[in-house]
């Protein structure tokens, strides 16, 4: 049998791979540290799980939503004005089983097969998964260490620009940990009138910023909702990452699209679910805040300990990663990243797997604690494997 030629267009999944050498190391009684997926490992507030456990308990809620309730909708609203400082109207607002879903079905709706869409270098898997679904060409704009892993948009030639249907941007980025300022995002949504290309934002870690920097949103920059949309989601802010809740915010024109695509396949957001994220969305914010602390005491440990084994890591801005440049006897990320999990039992994610700028490095997550962090440092250090 031969499948399309959209199956064909993926390679295998690398945390697989890093899982099945997991388990085989287990086995063979080596201690592990699983620093590679961003999975948090904080609890979920009480009153979210509450708000869920009893809608769940109403046999009312167990049919089809077909739509987001106006409920959600508002809270939405309510939580963009508290947080952000952003007013925004119902019809500016789409809920989706997750970013992970909304990214990958964004392309279907704003580019056709051949369409040229910007994506950052390096950057999210799933924004390549975007534009391999929809059959665009990728042109990747880069992120580099010179310039804070940050866009520059004058980098990307008239033409290019001129052709592109979309452009992503992900700040805080995920796996860099830069964090944007009031200067980039004016400069892209400059350069998007100018071109008249759409930006889709991905505001997954605007709760996680470290160093006393507040994050923000996107739209709260003047002109945003004229060439663009933003995904937030309640994955990381709210620990909620098994219930896929995010929304799609902006545009409406943009919105009311992306609506149309998602009602094709997708009956509604399971009731209790939207229950739990209203909850999220209108209670207290002291355990996010919290959580953010932690992270960073996370983040503190990893690279300061990183680099008082010879490592050179450079703290990151923000997000729930750490982004690390190989040890000077290494150039194959994926190389490295086994035999550090050979020789340590730390698993990180190569730097291979975010996109053509993504060899040289690897991934960490910050999702263990400080202490469980210092004996996974101490683990690479006994290796040997620095040099």
């Amino acid at each position: 049998m031969e499948f399309s030629k959209t199956v064909n267009r993926f390679g295998d999944e690398i945390f697989a791979a890093l899982n099945e050498k997991k388990i085989e190391l287990e086995k063979r009684g080596v201690k592990t540290y699983n620093l590679s997926v961003g999975t948090p490992d904080f609890k979920t507030p009480q009153h979210i799980i509450d708000a869920l456990n009893t809608a769940a308990a109403d046999p009312d809620n167990w049919k089809y939503t077909l739509r987001d309730s106006d409920r959600l909708t508002n809270a939405v609203i309510s939580y963009y004005e508290k947080r952000f400082g952003v007013k925004l109207s119902p019809d500016e607002i789409q809920s989706c089983n997750g970013t992970q879903d909304g990214l990958g079905h964004i392309g279907l709706v704003l580019a056709n097969e051949g369409d040229t869409v910007l994506l950052p270098t390096p950057c999210y898997p799933l924004f390549i998964t975007s534009a391999k679904l929809c059959g665009a060409e990728p042109y990747y704009y880069p992120m580099t260490a010179e310039n804070h892993f940050l866009p520059n948009v004058k980098d990307i030639p008239d033409d290019v620009a001129d052709r592109a249907k979309f452009m992503v941007v992900s700040l805080p980025s995920n796996p860099m940990g830069s964090v944007g300022t009031p200067e980039v995002y004016e400069e892209i949504i400059a350069f998007a009138k100018k071109h008249d290309i759409i930006i889709i934002h991905d505001n997954a870690y605007s709760d996680i910023i470290f160093d006393g920097k507040k994050g923000t949103s996107f739209l709260n920059y003047p002109g945003a909702k004229d060439v663009g949309v933003e995904f937030f989601s309640l994955s990381k802010s709210f620990n909620m990452t098994g219930a896929r809740v995010s929304f799609l915010v902006g545009r409406s024109d943009i919105v009311a699209a992306f609506r149309k695509i998602h009602q094709q396949t997708d009956f509604g957001m399971f009731m209790p679910v939207q229950e739990a994220a209203v909850a999220a969305l209108t209670g207290p914010l002291d355990s996010v805040k919290k959580q953010c602390t932690l992270y960073q005491e996370r983040r503190d440990a990893l690279c300061g300990g990183l680099r008082s084994i010879g490592w050179d890591a450079i703290d990151s801005e923000g997000t729930m990663f750490v982004w690390v440049p190989l040890p000077k006897n290494y150039t194959d990320s994926t190389k490295f990243a086994l035999d550090l999990m050979e020789k340590s039992g730390v698993i990180v994610t190569p730097g291979i797997n975010f996109g053509p700028l993504g060899e040289g490095y690897v991934r960490f997550a910050l999702v263990l604690p400080p202490e469980k962090i210092q004996e996974a440092v101490t683990a690479i250090q006994k290796s040997g494997i620095i040099g």
